[in-house]
């Protein structure tokens, strides 16, 4: 099920090959991966718990891919296959929803799926859509490869709205 769009917003060095061997081992040995994690934000007070509530709640599989790990575990970011489906959880607030900012756009391209909006931009590779209208910012980026990328978020509707506590901007 996807759903169309809407706009409105309410307001190379060189190095010895001994030393790139031991390198690329430590790599291997502590990433648990080729691809590294979104990246880990540090919400506080709050929205911390927010955050701990909504990784608790959030689904085992999206868009028919299973959940993966997250090397070093957290509870503020979660991913969903291969090439990963990454969500992060009480990122700071986008610069198109700040007044005053180099790229505040009040008619920003959003999406509403089941109840819950999100910012929707466009990337290479896929989209990133941004949580808006709620207590925590949260980020999901989606991969060209499961297209339509909005298709994600119906999975993870119930687990915002169960969790993210409504707030107008």
């Amino acid at each position: 099920m996807s759903f169309p769009p809407r706009r409105s917003l309410p307001s190379a060095l060189r190095a010895p090959a001994a030393v790139l061997a031991v390198l690329a081992a430590a790599a291997g040995c502590a990433s648990g991966g080729d691809r590294p994690g979104p990246p880990v934000p540090s919400p506080t007070g709050a929205a911390a718990g927010i955050c701990r509530e909504l990784y608790d709640a959030l689904p085992e599989e999206v868009d028919g891919q299973p959940r993966g790990e997250i090397e070093p575990e957290t509870r503020f970011a979660a991913v969903w296959g291969d090439p990963a489906i990454e969500l992060s959880c009480g990122v700071p607030r986008p610069e198109v929803l700040t007044p005053g900012s180099e790229h505040y756009n009040p008619a920003t391209e959003t999406v509403e799926v089941n109840g819950v909006s999100w910012l929707l931009e466009e990337r290479d590779g896929g989209h990133r859509f941004t949580l808006f209208g709620r207590e925590v910012f949260v980020r999901v980026t989606v991969p060209d490869a499961y297209a339509p990328e909005v298709n994600a978020l119906v999975d993870l509707a119930g687990a915002v709205r169960e969790t993210v506590p409504e707030k107008p901007l």
